[in-house]
């Protein structure tokens, strides 16, 4: 994921990092939208100051305890439908 040091309870919640040829960070698409704490403790370690590139696959706001409980299913299902998306048969 990227050369970020950013903590493992915030990775986990990224889907995906999108960067250009520079290094410099221009998307961060997580599974559900990252609470205003979130975004500060990646934007410090981002060395970005204006970042604003926070994106999310779903809109619903989940607690802790509910994305612990269901990120494997949902990470799960999520991957296993993009691949299947192509599948013709």
């Amino acid at each position: 994921m990227n050369d970020i040091d950013i903590p493992a309870s915030l990775q986990d919640k990224i889907f995906e990092i999108r960067s250009n040829s520079d290094g410099l960070i221009l998307k961060i698409i997580s599974y559900f939208p990252f609470s205003e704490l979130e975004k500060q403790n990646i934007i410090s370690v981002l060395n970005q100051p204006n970042f604003s590139g926070f994106h999310s696959i779903f809109t619903d706001y989940v607690s802790e305890d509910e994305w612990s409980k269901t990120k494997d299913q949902i990470k799960n299902r999520f991957r296993n439908e993009l691949f299947d998306i192509d599948d013709t048969s």
